[in-house]
C-alpha cells in the first residue's frame, strides 16, 4: 500500500525542549514524538505532527483540518501544554472516537482528566530509556490496533452529550473552527508566507548549522520557523541563541537584537530556567561589551532566579562566577561591604552547585551527552572553594568523560578567570582588623 493510502495519525504535541514548571524538568518532546511515530507507523498507519506539515503561511488552517480529519489522533499532554489540551479538546468535540491520550508519568495535571484513559511513559528528561522506550512502542501499537477497530466512543463531550451528532465535514466548518480559534486568542493569528518547507525540516536545517557553527544561517531559518508559529517559547530561545551567536552585523547589536527577542518571554517575570539562563548569557555578554554595570546587575539576577527556581547547575555556576566580577568591581571602586558580601555569596552558591552536581552523579540521573558538563561544572565549584583534593578527582573524571578536547579547554579557560578574582578577596580586609 502507497504511504498516502494509508491511515493519518495526527499527533498533537509540542515540539523541542519543553519545561514542566511544576517540577522545573526539561523534557525534548521530539524523544517522545520518535517513539510515538514508529508505535503508529508499526500499526500500519501514517503518522504526522504539526511541524511536519508543509506549508506557507499559518499553521493553523491544516492543524485544524487535521484535527478533523485525522482516523486517528494521539495527544500527548507532558508538560501541561495548554495548546495540546486546546487542540485535544477540538478533537474531542469534532469526533466521538479515535483519539488517545498518552502523558509523561509526572504529569501535573491542569484540570480533571479523571474521565480520560492516558497511557504513561517515563522520560528521562533528555531522552528516554531503552526499555522504557520498547515497552512504550510496543504497548502503544496494540492500542493503536485496538482502537482502529473499535467503535467506542472516547470523546467525553460524545459520552456525556448522548444526542449529540459529529459534525458533517466541509469547507464551512473548518473556516468556522478557524475563526473561533483566533477570536477566543487560542491560537496565532496569519504569518507572512515563508519558505515551502515543514517547520520540522527548517528546525532540522536550523540545529545542523548551529553545530557548524554557522549561527548566521540558524537564526534564519528559526526565523522562518517562528513565523510559522509564533508564540513558541522554545523557537523563542533558540532564535535568540543564534543571534546572539551570530555576532552579526556587530557582536553589540547581536546582543542587543538577542535582548528584543528575548523579551517577549518577559523574562523579569518568567519562571524558566532556560529564558533566564539565556537573558543572563546575553547580559554577561553584554557587560563584556560595554562594561555597563546595569548589564552585569541583571545578567546576576537572570542566573540566581534561574538556579533558585530549578535547582540548574548551569545557571548557579554562573551565578557564582558574575558575584565574584561584581565583587572585584566594588572592591576597586571602595565599596566593601558590597564586595564583601558578593564574594561569600558567590562561595555559598558554589557550595550549593556542587552538592547538586554530586547528587546528579550519585543518583546515576546523567545521561551520556550531559555527563561532562555536570562534572565540568563541579570541577568549577570545586576550584572556586579552593578545595584541592576534590578538584584533583573532579577533574580527572571529567576529562575521562569529555568527547573532544574543546570541552576540556572551555573548563580549563573558565577556571583560570576564577583564580585572579580569587586571589583579590576582599575577605582579607576582614582579618586586617
Amino acid at each position: 500500500m502507497a504511504n498516502s493510502d494509508k491511515k493519518l495519525c495526527f499527533v498533537i504535541q509540542g515540539f523541542g525542549e519543553k519545561i514542566e514548571f511544576s517540577t522545573g524538568k526539561k523534557f525534548n518532546l521530539d524523544a517522545s514524538y520518535r517513539i510515538i511515530k514508529q508505535a503508529v507507523e508499526d500499526a500500519g498507519l501514517r503518522c504526522m505532527r504539526a511541524d511536519e506539515i508543509q506549508h506557507a503561511g499559518t499553521i493553523d488552517a491544516p492543524m485544524y483540518e487535521n484535527l478533523l480529519r485525522a482516523d486517528l489522533v494521539i495527544a500527548d499532554l507532558s508538560t501541561s501544554n495548554l495548546n495540546a489540551a486546546y487542540e485535544l479538546g477540538v478533537r474531542y468535540g469534532l469526533k466521538p472516537r479515535a483519539t488517545i491520550v498518552v502523558a509523561e508519568d509526572g504529569l501535573k495535571r491542569p484540570f480533571d482528566v479523571s474521565h480520560m484513559a492516558i497511557s504513561h511513559y517515563e522520560h528521562l528528561g533528555k531522552d528516554i530509556g531503552a526499555t522504557e522506550a520498547e515497552r512504550f512502542r510496543k504497548d502503544l501499537k496494540d492500542l493503536v490496533v485496538e482502537v482502529m477497530g473499535s467503535d467506542n466512543t472516547d470523546s467525553p463531550v460524545y459520552t456525556f452529550l448522548t444526542k449529540l451528532r459529529a459534525p458533517a465535514e466541509g469547507g464551512m466548518l473548518r473556516d468556522s473552527l478557524a475563526r473561533f480559534g483566533a477570536a477566543v486568542g487560542l491560537v496565532r493569528a496569519p504569518a507572512d508566507p515563508v519558505l515551502e518547507e515543514s517547520a520540522k525540516v527548517l528546525m532540522e536545517r536550523a540545529h545542523a548549522a548551529m553545530k557548524t557553527s554557522d549561527f548566521a544561517l540558524a537564526r534564519d531559518l528559526l526565523g522562518a520557523v517562528v513565523r510559522i508559529r509564533p508564540g513558541d517559547d522554545y523557537l523563542c530561545q533558540q532564535l535568540a541563541l543564534a543571534t546572539y551567536k551570530s555576532n552579526q552585523p556587530t557582536p553589540k547589536e547581536a546582543l542587543e537584537a538577542a535582548r528584543e527577542i528575548l523579551s517577549k518571554l518577559q523574562p523579569d517575570l518568567s519562571n524558566d530556567p532556560e529564558t533566564l539562563g539565556l537573558w543572563g548569557a546575553v547580559h554577561k555578554r553584554l557587560w563584556e561589551e560595554t562594561a555597563e554595570p546595569a548589564a552585569l546587575s541583571t545578567a546576576i539576577d537572570a542566573y540566581e532566579r534561574g538556579f533558585y527556581l530549578g535547582s540548574d547547575y548551569y545557571n548557579g555556576i554562573n551565578a557564582a562566577f558574575l558575584l565574584n566580577l561584581r565583587s572585584a568591581e566594588a572592591q576597586k571602586a571602595g565599596l566593601l561591604d558590597e564586595s564583601i558580601t558578593d564574594f561569600v555569596l558567590a562561595s555559598r552558591m558554589r557550595a550549593s552547585v556542587l552538592a547538586i552536581c554530586r547528587s546528579l552523579i550519585e543518583a546515576g540521573e546523567v545521561q551520556d551527552n550531559e555527563k561532562y558538563w555536570v562534572l565540568a561544572t563541579a570541577w568549577e565549584a570545586a576550584a572556586g572553594l579552593g578545595d584541592r583534593a576534590e578538584v584533583d578527582r573532579l577533574r580527572a573524571l571529567a576529562e575521562a568523560a569529555a568527547n573532544d578536547d574543546w570541552m576540556k579547554e572551555t573548563t580549563l579557560k573558565q577556571i583560570a578567570k576564577i583564580a585572579p578574582l580569587l586571589a583579590d578577596s576582599p575577605l582579607r580586609h576582614l582579618h586586617q582588623h
